[in-house]
């Protein structure tokens, strides 16, 4: 039995490469975004449309996290200062060593849904870097920015109440990390440990408050004050002036056209408070900006850091 004959032993190494020669595929079909949408191009299309065109290649993009979540969240090793998110660090030392076998870091893509809406919330997500939108999702497939998450936060706070569904969208606005936890040991951890249940409580008021406020903003304040209020909200998440967005995303975010949203654009960088650049925005005075802005962005730093005195700096 330990002769092999020849055809087979070729037949063997056939066998063996196979793995890799799929696994190159992958990741040239990764490396190549116009192939990776034509993929998963919504099944209600009847007619085949090229990379980068149609209303369906938008809806088919913003499905991609939410069907294939585990292929498009990369673990990757931690850097030796993680977790960076607040919350986490808010915990007692004694509980982030429990919950930290429980955490997978993960990268998280520009335009990536992390969850959908109407979808199982199967994971909790504590950006460390970058920012998360919470948004509304309309049945004629429209959104709307309802909130920002960033690493004071996390996602999927409906589980808090033990919901198993997600009522919004979660969509990567700028690239950075998470830590992702199971929705089980979120909900373990909430029964188990106090410290984590009072922090989660706290966060949730202060998620509420800048909803409410959101929502009042959005009805009382013009659009160039919006504009500067989010920018803001971004530079404070993000911890930079260099703002990864495009027009078209500002315009998604705060629910108008892109004429109008340029618009308001070009009245900041005229006064020097911003300069546009390709698929960025980098905010150039900092204090002027906020100084444009509405109230609402000092109210809302101001509540938060008054629910979340460890994990919001004002």
């Amino acid at each position: 039995m330990r002769h092999v004959s020849a055809n087979v032993a070729f037949a063997s190494s056939r066998v063996a490469q196979r793995p890799r020669l799929i696994a190159r595929r992958s990741r040239s079909v990764r490396n190549r975004p116009s192939i990776q949408y034509a993929f998963f191009i919504h099944p209600c299309s009847q007619k085949k449309r090229p990379p980068g065109s149609g209303p369906n290649i938008r809806q088919a993009r913003f499905r991609i996290g939410t069907g294939a979540n585990r292929r498009h969240l990369e673990s990757m090793t931690p850097p030796t200062n993680w977790p960076r998110n607040r919350l986490l660090l808010a915990l007692p030392s004694r509980g982030l060593k429990q919950l930290l076998p429980e955490l997978e870091y993960i990268h998280c893509r520009r335009e990536q849904v992390l969850i959908d809406a109407d979808r199982s919330l199967d994971h909790v997500f504590f950006p460390d870097s970058g920012v998360v939108s919470v948004m509304a999702v309309y049945s004629d497939g429209s959104t709307i920015e309802m909130a920002t998450i960033g690493r004071e936060g996390c996602t999927g706070m409906q589980s808090v109440f033990g919901a198993k569904r997600s009522s919004a969208r979660f969509f990567v606005q700028i690239p950075g990390s998470a830590a992702k936890m199971s929705r089980s040991t979120f909900t373990r951890a909430m029964g188990s440990m106090p410290s984590f249940r009072s922090l989660m409580h706290a966060y949730v008021h202060a998620f509420l408050e800048q909803v409410m406020l959101s929502a009042a903003c959005n009805g009382a304040h013009s659009l160039k004050e919006r504009l500067a209020r989010w920018l803001l909200m971004m530079r404070d998440r993000s911890d930079e002036d260099e703002l990864p967005v495009t027009q078209n995303l500002l315009a998604d975010m705060l629910g108008v056209q892109r004429p109008t949203i340029t618009n308001a654009a070009q009245e900041l960088e005229r006064a020097g408070l911003i300069e546009r650049g390709r698929r960025q925005v980098t905010i150039l005075d900092r204090q002027a900006l906020s100084q444009a802005s509405c109230e609402c962005y000092q109210l809302l730093r101001a509540r938060v850091a008054s629910h979340l005195p460890k994990t919001y700096t004002l």
